[in-house]
């Protein structure tokens, strides 16, 4: 009986503490592009979840744990017709009313000093059936700045080869059209381990990939793993892997460690909404295999593990973003150290990585995406220096598929062409 009273405590606790999150309107203005950008006020980063509906066409954004204070803006900004706000127990409930369907952006938030700025923002498209936004994927390119990470043979450093992997993911998710990718870090820097997973909620993250290399005591030691957050390790090199967090990172422990005030406390949430963070488990395991599948099939790249692994790793612990650390190889290991040195090993870490999502959200299309329905390919918009066999290869398709599909025997390509992809 004492036991109870006391997970009510902290329930209650928890429950009153998300919700002195106040939720005040700033403004709707229309952006010199063409975008109408709405505006709302919070006092610290919240659990946001953001959908659209057709026929009425509209946006729903729920604020879990706040409470909605001051007075709404009437004023209309086409195709905005009118913005509600309703209070629905704990959750503020923001409903944009369109007089037509529109791309849309996922609502990000940005930390002030002493306040969060909820932004959301839409634009009008004649040719659009419905109301659509992109997929954003967290890209989390492991270590930097004053934190090298592990150092290994031929004079290569994790935190070099984990943002190469990185950018060669964020190149093929930026021009294919429906994704797009956030990078946590995109140069040399340090970013701690609160702030990696942090800015993934702030920015909307549909989901979030962490890239490390490793190393070990033996050279022989060799391969690519995939790891989803648990307390409790799957084998020793995941407890090990999460023990070196630890000790590389001092100040972060299995609980959250110091946050800003105004931070999202991942943790305390994780006691009020259980359901969503199995809900994260069960889908990043997924994640997790897909990408697993597409690394078995990289002739280049041989398996640590063969099956997705599970270790506490900090930087996988948001609450409801799908969240998976890919381990790329073993810095440490001759081999490995030479195919992450070379692009083309790291490109195919990046194809498998890339492919992995892909197919996860075939299996698991995100609403009022172009995964939903799903297609049967995807659109690529040539860049400049890009020839047909290189694409092939990030897309994991032969040439002769590609110049079949979109008619180009004997045909020169060009930047800013748009091709399909049938993967």
């Amino acid at each position: 009986m004492k036991k109870i009273i006391f997970l009510s405590c902290i329930i209650f606790f928890c429950f009153n503490s998300f919700a002195s999150n106040k939720v005040d309107f700033v403004s709707v203005k229309e952006l010199p592009s063409g975008e109408v950008r709405i505006t709302f006020k919070l006092d610290k980063v919240a659990l946001i979840k953001s959908y659209a509906l057709d026929e009425p066409s509209r946006i729903v954004v729920d604020i879990k744990d706040s409470m909605y204070q001051g007075e709404l803006d009437s004023r209309q900004n086409y195709p905005l017709k009118k913005v509600r706000i309703n209070q629905d127990g704990s959750t503020s409930r923001i409903v944009l009313d369109l007089y037509e369907s529109v791309y849309w952006k996922k609502p990000w938030q940005v930390q002030k000093k002493d306040h969060v700025l909820l932004i959301f923002e839409i634009k009008k498209d004649k040719a659009l059936k419905k109301n659509i936004r992109d997929i954003i994927v967290a890209i989390d390119a492991g270590h930097g700045g004053k934190d090298p990470g592990a150092v290994g043979k031929l004079n290569i450093l994790e935190k070099d080869i984990t943002l190469l992997i990185a950018k060669e993911l964020e190149r093929t998710l930026r021009d294919t059209r429906g994704y797009n990718p956030v990078m946590i870090r995109q140069n040399d820097a340090f970013v701690d381990l609160n702030d990696r997973y942090q800015n993934a909620r702030k920015v909307g993250a549909d989901i979030f990939i962490s890239i490390h290399a490793d190393a070990f005591r033996l050279a022989s030691v060799k391969g690519a793993s995939v790891f989803v957050w648990s307390e409790e390790a799957s084998s020793i090199t995941a407890d090990n892997l999460s023990k070196k967090e630890l000790v590389t990172n001092p100040e972060v422990n299995s609980k959250i460690g110091k946050l800003n005030v105004n931070d999202f406390d991942e943790d305390a949430a994780r006691t009020l909404y259980q359901l969503a963070y199995e809900a994260k488990i069960e889908n990043s395991i997924m994640l997790g295999d897909k990408i697993l599948d597409q690394l078995k099939l990289d002739p280049y790249t041989k398996l640590h593990k063969k099956s997705v692994e599970f270790a506490d790793f900090r930087v996988l612990k948001s609450i409801d973003i799908p969240s998976v650390l890919v381990e790329s190889g073993f810095i440490s290991n001759p081999e490995d150290a030479a195919r992450l040195k070379g692009k083309p090993g790291r490109r195919m870490i990046a194809r498998s990585i890339f492919l992995g999502i892909h197919n996860y959200f075939k299996e698991k299309p995100k609403p009022n995406t172009f995964m939903d329905p799903v297609p049967s390919s995807v659109e690529y918009t040539i860049q400049k220096g890009d020839v047909i066999s290189e694409i092939a290869i990030r897309f994991g398709v032969s040439v002769d598929e590609i110049i079949n599909l979109n008619n180009l025997q004997n045909k020169p390509i060009f930047p800013g062409q748009k091709i399909k992809i049938a993967i």
